[in-house]
């Protein structure tokens, strides 16, 4: 291919991409963006999360748990001005009802090398939170919901570092 075919290809692609995103700013798009709208349904409502018990992280009460990623959590949904409505079931369980749309976060002991990659979003992993021992604490959200991950991390960059 001769230099000035690949120029032209490369004003092309530049042209295109320029174009989409003219586009997409146009048509109300942001970027990233959650297709089931996942922050604007917890904004101001109720954030639904499901943990298993991984003490001191998450330890099983009562009446709701408790533990270092609980409070951490808790602080993220008061800054959406949401409320916490908690489940603790075994990872599994919990992967399977945020697949079915009844969990907007998984949280507790779950380490970066998670085996639910494939089924879930996940968090950059945290080092800094009470009770991690140097591992990489991650949290876990719907697939595609990319506005509710980045809001997410950049609370957690804030409260527990990386």
């Amino acid at each position: 291919m001769s230099v000035s075919q690949r120029r032209h290809r490369g004003l092309v692609a530049a042209t295109v991409t320029a174009t989409l995103a003219l586009l997409l700013s146009g048509c109300g798009v942001s970027i990233p963006s959650d297709p089931d709208g996942t922050l604007e349904t917890v904004r101001g409502g109720e954030l639904r999360v499901g943990v298993s018990p991984d003490p001191p992280l998450v330890e099983d009460a009562e009446d709701r748990p408790s533990g270092s990623v609980v409070d951490l959590v808790d602080d993220f949904a008061s800054s959406l001005d949401a409320d916490t409505d908690w489940t603790v079931a075994t990872e599994e369980t919990l992967v399977r009802m945020m697949e079915e749309g009844d969990l907007d976060l998984i949280a507790g002991g779950i380490t970066s090398d998670t085996p639910w990659l494939d089924r879930a979003g996940v968090t950059r992993g945290y080092t800094g939170i009470d009770g991690a021992d140097g591992h990489e604490i991650v949290m876990l959200v719907p697939l595609g919901e990319n506005a509710f991950l980045s809001a997410l991390e950049r609370f957690l960059d804030e409260e527990a570092g990386t």
